[in-house]
């Protein structure tokens, strides 16, 4: 009686943790922090959401936008870029501003760990990804070729639409050199 019960309880906690098939979905990896060689710097331009951040409601519409956002930047396209930003965030930064801070600018490698929705406007989305730029056109403070950042960017709805917000007023952004 007990070998059938430990049997049937092992079975049991067996099925109960047992991972699910794996699925391929599009856009959808496991968070990795794998290095890239320098030849290889920023790494692919696709937005791709951990299974965490595509579980969230909002995960398409989060990877859709953020894809406008970094192939705006990539391709140089301000007024692409407008379309995926709010007027705040356009207020602190105009087109001749934009096209100087960006100017050498690749981003790849794009990851979005975890959306999390703040209040029903607003949702914060914590994001990696790799910047390349001349040395001369990244942060005083960090004057290098390539850049691993992660932050959390706000995403608001305005008008009707989601856009990238701009960063709170001492909100923490981590960057350190690949």
């Amino acid at each position: 009686m007990v070998v059938s019960l430990t049997v049937g309880g092992g079975l049991l906690t067996r099925e109960l943790y047992r991972q699910p098939d794996r699925q391929e979905v599009a856009g959808v990896t496991i968070g990795t922090t794998k290095q890239l060689p320098p030849g290889e710097q920023p790494g692919p331009r696709a937005v791709e959401l951990t299974p965490d951040a595509a579980a969230h409601p909002q995960d398409d519409t989060v990877r859709k936008l953020l894809q406008d956002y970094f192939d705006s930047i990539n391709d140089r396209n301000f007024e692409r870029y407008r379309t995926t930003v709010t007027v705040a965030r356009l207020q602190i930064m105009g087109s001749s501003e934009w096209h100087e801070s960006f100017k050498s600018t690749r981003d790849g490698s794009i990851l979005v760990y975890r959306i999390e929705a703040a209040r029903p406007e607003l949702m914060n989305v914590l994001v990696s990804f790799t910047s390349t730029q001349d040395p001369g056109d990244a942060p005083p403070e960090l004057p290098e070729r390539c850049i691993r950042w992660s932050l959390v960017l706000p995403v608001r709805q305005e008008a009707g639409a989601w856009k990238v917000d701009a960063l709170p007023s001492g909100a923490p952004v981590e960057f350190k050199a690949c």
